[in-house]
């Protein structure tokens, strides 16, 4: 038993040997994080295994403009007949007597094979299949500008997940540095207090430990953020989980102001969003699906050949034109036919649905023209304002650092006091936190208006 748990214990380091051993270091750019995840993500391929679908409907409808094979066989069992049409198997004139028997089993069964077959193909369906093919290669087009959008969310997520990730260590690098400050300025408020030197308190120490708690509070939450948001980025880019990530970019910086004008982005929109190009196509499919219903209503016109053949070896085979038997048949005739299935209640409720409906993507179609100029002026006005707020924003930041500078050391001089150290410390960290949260918000909105203008795809 302890042989065996220890030879346990062996293969459990020996896999985690392995383990250690596989996990590698993936260094990533923005771009190359995008580009993996664009290849790996599996709502992409979702989406274009649906468009895959949406083509073998349309294969599916045009197949029915050609021909159609139609059999049916079986075996089965036949009552057994020898003889002819009369009684006695013989008809003098003036005693001709029909047989009776046909209910009777007297000459036993016969095997029965039977063979019934149609080969049709529609001339003219008054426009069935030309709708529906017309309306399958829109809903093409909606499935291939689904895989658009999902590739643009893919891309908004990856800038989600890789600004969250600096934003995130940013924060904790910054505060970890300001607690470390924080204490050593506890260790000279104590210091300064036994020596008896300066303007020092006990509450002056208790309220530079409460701050350096809370110091403390927020590199926990930052750390978690970057946790999240690594671990998200690695899902997104096909990342092992036990594999590590390094991003190229050291910092969270702002990115460039792109320069186009409002007017020009909301007419891009207008252009390149898949939305739209998905409104186009499904007006298109609609309007061909209520025409599709309306032929419905109309017969379609088929010719074709038409065949049987009926076998049953125990049975005496009756040629008489005037007379036919099913379990001994053969024929085979060319057809010119036409072929109508006419419900008129449910075939007028089935296009009143299709008009419904087309009627109802309108007016999404008219909401969709007006809301999108508005969704990317919304993006485009809030960064503006987000590229200001960081201009000034790091302006402040770099003020905040010189002034919780030059307070600490006056403090050490014993020139300043303790709660106004902590004020500049406070002052610090709300500049230099509220910069990163800036910047990140800044660059969100950036993608958000590359995602809502229709360029990423």
């Amino acid at each position: 038993m302890r042989a065996g748990l220890a030879g346990l214990a062996g293969l459990l380091a020996c896999a985690n040997v392995n383990v250690a051993a596989a996990a590698e270091t993936v260094p990533l750019t923005l771009e190359q994080a995008t580009a993996r995840a664009l290849q790996t993500d599996p709502r992409v391929t979702e989406r274009q295994r649906l468009v895959d679908a949406a083509q073998a409907l349309l294969t599916e409808v045009n197949g029915n403009e050609g021909w159609r094979f139609d059999a049916n066989t079986f075996l089965a069992v036949s009552p057994g007949a020898n003889g002819n049409i009369f009684k006695g198997g013989d008809c003098a004139p003036g005693s001709c007597t029909l047989r009776t028997d046909r209910y009777e089993l007297s000459n036993g069964f016969s095997p029965w094979v039977n063979l019934q077959m149609t080969i049709l193909k529609p001339l003219y369906t008054f426009g069935k299949v030309e709708n529906y093919a017309a309306a399958a290669r829109a809903n093409i087009e909606v499935k291939d500008n689904d895989v658009r959008l999902q590739r643009a969310t893919t891309v908004l997520d990856v800038k989600r997940a890789y600004y969250g990730y600096l934003a995130a260590r940013d924060a904790r690098l910054f505060l970890t540095d300001v607690k470390e400050r924080v204490a050593k300025t506890i260790d000279l408020a104590k210091r300064l207090l036994d020596e008896g030197q300066g303007d020092i308190r006990q509450a002056d120490i208790f309220a530079l430990q409460t701050a350096h708690s809370l110091v403390g509070r927020y590199i926990a939450q930052a750390a978690g953020m970057e946790k999240v948001a690594n671990d998200g980025l690695k899902v997104l880019t096909g990342v092992a989980a036990h594999d590590e990530i390094q991003l190229a970019d050291d910092a969270l910086a702002p990115v460039l102001l792109p320069e186009a004008k409002l007017p020009d982005l909301q007419g891009q929109a207008l252009a390149n969003r898949p939305e739209m190009k998905q409104v186009d196509a499904g007006l298109r499919a609609r309007r061909s699906l209520v025409e599709a219903r309306q032929a419905d209503k109309l017969p379609n016109v088929y010719a074709g050949v038409a065949g049987v053949l009926s076998y049953s070896p125990n049975r005496d085979n009756l040629k008489n034109p005037y007379i036919y038997d099913p379990f001994n048949t053969a024929g085979l005739t060319p057809m010119i036919g036409l072929q109508w299935a006419w419900q008129p209640r449910a075939q007028d409720a089935k296009v009143a649905q299709e008009q419904a409906e087309l009627n109802a993507l309108l007016a999404k179609s008219d909401f969709a023209r007006r809301g999108i100029p508005f969704q990317v002026a919304e993006q485009y006005h809030q960064m503006q304002a987000d590229y200001t707020a960081v201009r000034e924003l790091s302006e402040g930041s770099r003020n905040a650092r010189r002034w919780m500078i030059g307070r600490y050391a006056d403090f050490e001089a014993g020139l300043e006091t303790a709660d106004r150290v902590i004020a500049a410390f406070q002052g610090y960290v709300l500049a230099q936190t509220d910069y990163i949260k800036t910047v990140y918000d800044y660059n969100m909105h950036v993608a958000q208006l590359r995602n809502v203008t229709g360029a990423d795809e």
